[in-house]
């Protein structure tokens, strides 16, 4: 007995390979789950990379933390804890030109507690 196939459906799923220490499962800014898209995009995937906090291990949209590091009040502190935000740099996850914003606006931000004073920031114990 042959059997033909006159027609076929492929269905795959995917989802962002997460360790343990960073169970998030929403983005801590638009409250998206990551297996979905941010605001800003219209696919799920590598067009809307994740970016990990260090340190303070929040997970974000890359497009949502970079809006929130725009603000000017949100003084480069993690939008969930109030830390110091700094990302956790993963390679092959988001665009060179995206990953430069993010550190230029982080850099910015370092720049503008060190003329203030760090006294008005709360740090970050480990």
């Amino acid at each position: 007995m042959k059997v033909a196939i006159t027609e076929w459906h492929a269905v795959a799923t995917w989802n962002w390979d997460i360790s343990q220490t960073h169970r998030d499962e929403l983005c801590g800014i638009c409250r998206v789950p990551f297996d979905g898209t941010c605001p800003n995009c219209k696919y799920p995937g590598d067009s809307c990379p994740l970016i990990l906090g260090q340190g303070c291990t929040h997970n974000f949209h890359l497009h949502c933390i970079l809006k929130w590091l725009e603000q000017e009040t949100s003084k480069g502190l993690c939008p969930m804890c109030r830390q110091t935000f700094t990302a956790k740099v993963i390679n092959g996850v988001g665009s060179a030109k995206e990953l430069e914003e993010l550190q230029k606006l982080v850099d910015g931000h370092r720049a503008s507690r060190d003329q203030v004073g760090e006294e008005e920031f709360e740090a970050f114990e480990e």
